[in-house]
């Protein structure tokens, strides 16, 4: 060590850790409700806590509400204050878009920022509302927002499967994971598409085409159980996280294992994301590069989906491993050992004859170095 290098000492990471207690004492309260679709009453809900608050002496103001012209919703907006949103021209069009700097000016107690998941005009500063919110987190002020079940980023395969729709709009499940509160507003099925028929929800021009699409029992049912779900492991978290207990357990730890291939690598990167979060527990993304796949001899469309794949998994709160080896199974053991892995996460092998006969000895390998530890292995479909 050079004389001149600084020493880091206990005492040194004490101070730092206190300092990191300091910093979340000043951060934001954020408590987020989370919803099956539109229509069950998020907004609705926020505005009624907004009253009750102001009512008993919190300085509330709304930061960004969306009514979507529901009559009932609307009424509740008077006599809350209102910080007016910010105009700005795109393509010709004046549009409108929360004003970050005006609350951050304000400073008030707490703010109602609804449509966590909308993606901010190209210009602002912020490219997605969520960042919006950390943001305003981060200057010490309480936020109440709102989210459906479909933009959750970890959720996207099950919702794309149960209703067929790309949603494009998405918030990292990190930010869930901040949340002080998450609460869950809940319809039967019936309910909602009452709510629906009745024009509470949408315009009468559109109701039959929303109740030929998405507004169809089966699928409600789906997204009413990934938010019901999801609720229960927020809960669980903050149960980890502030009731005390004497029972010393291993942490769990999860490595997902991708390879080149996209839509496969996605899919193990987002089931892992689920499953770290239900155990709040570290994960890592590993990639190893095969000399098969070194920079200049891998397709750059492959490259290309394997650079997003790899910004996905940081999205999402792993800690991203690459590492070049001819041995994938050798360079996996090796990161399960340095880390602590508790779980081995890999896609399910789509293999053809040719690759059975080539990679089997790998992935048997891979059970057999596996089998003799105390690491679990998830085969992911």
């Amino acid at each position: 060590m050079a004389m001149n290098d600084p020493v880091i000492t206990d005492r040194d990471q004490s101070a730092e850790q206190f300092l990191r207690l300091i910093q979340e004492s000043r951060r934001g309260k954020f408590k987020i409700y989370i919803g099956m679709s539109a229509g069950v009453g998020k907004s609705y809900r926020m505005l009624q806590e907004a009253h009750s608050l102001l009512r008993n002496g919190i300085n509330v103001t709304i930061g960004f509400i969306e009514t979507h012209n529901r009559a009932e919703t609307q009424a509740l907006i008077e006599g809350l204050p209102v910080i007016p949103r910010r105009k700005l021209f795109y393509k010709g069009r004046e549009l409108e878009e929360m004003d970050v700097q005006a609350i951050l000016n304000l400073h008030p107690e707490l703010v109602i920022v609804d449509e966590l998941a909308h993606s901010n005009i190209p210009g602002s500063k912020n490219e997605k509302r969520w960042q919006d919110v950390l943001e305003i987190l981060d200057a010490g002020i309480n936020v109440i927002s709102a989210v459906n079940i479909q933009h959750i980023e970890s959720l996207y395969d099950e919702v794309h499967e149960i209703t067929g729709v790309d949603v494009t709009e998405r918030v990292p499940d990190r930010v869930l994971h901040v949340a002080d509160e998450v609460v869950n507003i809940d319809l039967t099925a019936d309910e909602l598409i009452n709510r629906l028929k009745e024009g509470k929800i949408y315009d009468k021009a559109k109701v039959q085409t929303a109740l030929a699409n998405f507004f169809q029992p089966e699928k409600i049912l789906q997204l009413r159980e990934l938010a019901l779900r999801e609720v229960a492991t927020a809960v669980e978290r903050k149960i980890e996280t502030t009731v005390p207990s004497n029972v010393q357990v291993k942490p769990e730890r999860f490595l997902a294992s991708i390879s080149s291939n996209p839509e496969i690598a996605r899919r193990v990167i987002r089931k892992t994301a689920r499953l770290a979060a239900y155990y709040n527990s570290r994960w890592y993304v590993l990639y190893v590069q095969t000399p098969d796949e070194a920079p200049d001899r891998i397709r750059l469309d492959k490259q290309r989906h394997l650079i997003n794949n790899l910004k996905l998994a940081t999205e999402l709160g792993a800690e991203v491993i690459q590492v070049k080896s001819r041995h994938i199974v050798n360079s996996i053991m090796a990161e399960v050992e340095k880390r602590n892995v508790t779980t081995v996460c890999i896609g399910k092998p789509h293999f053809t004859l040719v690759q059975i006969i080539l990679r089997t000895n790998a992935f048997n390998q891979l059970l057999n170095k596996l089998s003799g530890s105390d690491t679990d292995l998830i085969i992911l479909s």
